[in-house]
């Protein structure tokens, strides 16, 4: 049941009408408990058993903790469920025929959880039923954001009243993500499919051409997801957090990670590089290093199975770390040449390594991943059609200007909330507006393809 399918649409609508029929928040509670069970459910009734297994066990596990705080038994039962809880997605993400979808994003919840408690950071949760809805609200659960106690549970606690400003707002955001999605995203996405599925077939240029648009395809793509679970969030009264913020803009690799799947990059920092730091502090810098190198290879396995994330992550963490160790050098280079043309040569040098890399992510054979690196350059002879991908020039006109609208408006919004903006226009010019934003998608979006890239995470 994708975002944009027929029947989550129905479903939304129906559970939107249920939800605010009455404030009360045991009354809401079940509407999205029931509506967050069908959801999972619909893909294939094991992903709600495995779903509703891992938020149990977490439960008593988190109680589990806190009963023998300050003693070796709290210590063992930690460890133990993380590794119970790990060792399970493991063995669903390599050896099931069937992994469950969004088991990486609310294993990572488990996990934080309990660790906090440990950590005597949270309380355990008393209420079983507002622990699961934590674990498994709908917006969230294929691909999150990745949410943490300390933020998502205390807004259970209260019932929801219907509020016209946050339901409106919470439509922009849904509305955006359609765009990025279907207007950009899905533009693109089967002339870079052609290519990036069959390297060995395309020229030089095209896959020159398919690597560095393929940032903005997943990025298209898994943004406009987020901002559509964001805007259903908002619609029911929950503030989720954002998971990207400009990262085009990112004057290096650490810096794009601090912008790119923000709630990934956040979760890694906090539970895996900074214990990792301080257990290897003894090294010094080479700590440092080790800790960042583990770090970012974790991050690519945890993308998927298969040595091409495993190398996805370690090129993330080699080139981090060079950037640590040369950040002297670095400031020199910055302080000879200018403010401005640096800038500009690290975002596109950013960007440059970024697709690279992500040849890795995409490309499902490490052989072939290097055959593209050896022939990005090959085959300048291509003639245009070629080079058009399997795309007419319209709609490469089409995807063209939709993504300097992305990164115009992208901009103006870290200026100015764009939202509050429309807030304050007059009645019929608001409504123009959103008119035409809608009418764009009908008109330019590529419809027939629902599912999204990280729904397979």
């Amino acid at each position: 049941m994708e975002f944009l399918s027929i029947p989550f649409g129905i479903c939304m609508i129906v559970t939107f009408i249920l939800y605010y029929l009455r404030k009360d928040r045991k009354w809401q509670h079940i509407i999205l408990l029931l509506a967050s069970f069908v959801f999972i459910g619909y893909y294939h009734f094991s992903y709600l058993v495995v779903a509703s297994g891992v938020t149990v066990f977490t439960f008593f596990a988190g109680k589990a903790i806190r009963r023998f705080q300050d003693t070796s038994k709290a210590t063992v039962i930690l460890w133990l469920s993380i590794i119970g809880l790990a060792g399970f997605w493991l063995i669903a993400r390599y050896w099931s025929p069937l992994f469950p979808l969004g088991m990486s994003f609310y294993t990572f919840q488990a996990l934080s959880y309990l660790i906090e408690i440990y950590w005597e950071e949270e309380e355990p949760e008393e209420n079983f039923w507002d622990f699961t809805l934590y674990m498994m609200l709908f917006m969230k659960f294929l691909s999150g954001p990745i949410e943490r106690g300390l933020d998502t549970l205390p807004q259970l606690k209260t019932a929801k009243k219907f509020n016209y400003q946050q339901v409106t707002r919470g439509l922009k955001f849904v509305v955006w993500g359609v765009f990025l999605k279907l207007v950009i995203a899905d533009r693109i996405a089967p002339s870079l499919d052609s290519v990036l599925d069959n390297v060995r077939s395309a020229s030089g240029m095209q896959l020159l051409t398919a690597t560095f648009l393929y940032p903005i395809q997943l990025y298209a793509d898994f943004a406009g997801y987020t901002a559509m679970a964001i805007g259903f969030g908002r619609m029911m009264g929950f503030e989720f957090h954002p998971n990207f913020n400009r990262p085009f803009i990112s004057q290096s690799t650490g810096e794009l990670w601090r912008r790119w799947h923000m709630t990934l990059s956040f979760w890694v920092r906090d539970y895996v590089f900074t214990p990792l730091d301080a257990s290897l502090r003894g090294f010094k810098r080479w700590g440092v290093y080790i800790s960042l190198l583990i770090t970012f290879v974790a991050i690519g396995v945890w993308h998927g199975a298969g040595w091409t994330f495993a190398l996805y992550g370690l090129f993330q963490g080699i080139v981090i770390i060079y950037e640590t160790a040369a950040k002297k050098g670095r400031k020199r280079i910055k302080d000879m040449i200018g403010q401005k043309t640096w800038k500009f040569v690290m975002i596109l040098r950013t960007y440059l390594l970024f697709a690279l890399s992500l040849l890795f992510f995409r490309v499902a054979k490490i052989n072939d991943v290097f055959y593209t690196y050896r022939h990005l350059f090959d085959g300048f002879q291509t003639n245009i059609k070629e080079l058009r991908l399997g795309m007419t020039d319209f709609y490469w006109i089409v995807f063209g200007v939709a993504t300097i609208l992305m990164f115009v408006l992208e901009y103006l919004n870290s200026r100015h909330s764009l939202i509050l903006w429309t807030e304050k226009l007059n009645t019929s010019c608001r409504w123009v507006l959103y008119l035409g934003f809608v009418l764009t998608i009908f008109l330019f979006g590529s419809f027939g393809v629902e599912n999204f890239i990280y729904i397979q995470f």
